[in-house]
């Protein structure tokens, strides 16, 4: 039975990713439940979810530039998530689940809100030098908190890309999903390293996210992802609260 329930969690967050965003808030969870710790949870969430962002920047392959501003921005990914990796393989369980609240609190509130932000003008902007620099810094910040929990990182993305002047949510979401690939792919090299999957659950739950994520990018243009958005912004909300409640 238990099985089932993460085979379907996956296929859920995998089809959720693929509209919306927000899996993580499903599938570490249940994880949980299923009697996998913390840190491993965690890990092993960030194992079954990855496939998702690889097949999304193959699909967006067309809207990317692959000029200077994705090697830089990359770099800063690969660098920051293996940061945010070694973090949280060095954390103990008890003091992740002290985290844990106050993380799902920044990704809630980064998945409901990130989007209402402003973006400058890409004339002034986007074509700096500076400007480049500045948004390597700041997705390297990202990433460490993406290669070290994750939960609306993708969403933290977004808003950077649109407050550097970016408006083509084509490339914007192209250029998520390479960066997401990269953070979780370095993270999740550390986290096999370390022994920290739990190969049994993640491989199914790897199994049932690609699954989701297929029908969900297939089904796409028939949903609305206002109300998806909702739910899962809903769905973040009702986890914060309850891991504030089990402290």
């Amino acid at each position: 039975m238990t099985s089932i329930l993460l085979f379907i969690v996956a296929f859920a967050g995998g089809a959720l990713n693929s509209v919306a965003g927000g899996g993580s808030f499903l599938t570490f969870p249940t994880l949980l439940y299923a009697g996998v710790t913390p840190v491993v949870a965690n890990a092993t969430s960030a194992l079954a979810m990855w496939p998702g962002s690889v097949s999304s920047a193959v699909a967006y392959r067309r809207e990317l530039a692959w000029g200077p501003r994705m090697v830089v921005l990359n770099a800063a990914s690969l660098v920051g998530g293996l940061a945010g990796a070694i973090l949280l393989v060095r954390t103990s369980d008890t003091s992740f689940m002290r985290l844990l609240p106050w993380l799902m609190l920044l990704a809630a509130a980064t998945f409901t809100f990130g989007g209402r932000l402003s973006p400058v003008q890409p004339s002034s902007a986007e074509s700096s030098a500076r400007t480049l620099w500045v948004l390597a810094g700041l997705q390297f910040v990202i990433s460490i908190y993406g290669g070290y929990f994750g939960g609306g990182m993708g969403i933290m993305m977004l808003a950077m890309f649109a407050i550097a002047g970016m408006t083509d949510i084509h490339e914007m979401n192209g250029l998520k999903a390479v960066l997401g690939t990269t953070i979780n792919g370095i993270a999740i090299v550390i986290f096999i390293i370390d022994r920290q999957i739990a190969w049994a659950p993640g491989l199914l739950m790897v199994v049932g996210s690609i699954i989701g994520g297929y029908v969900g990018a297939a089904t796409a243009r028939r949903v609305d992802r206002r109300a998806i958005r909702a739910l899962v912004a809903a769905i973040g909300w009702t986890m914060t609260v309850y891991f504030f409640v089990k402290r």
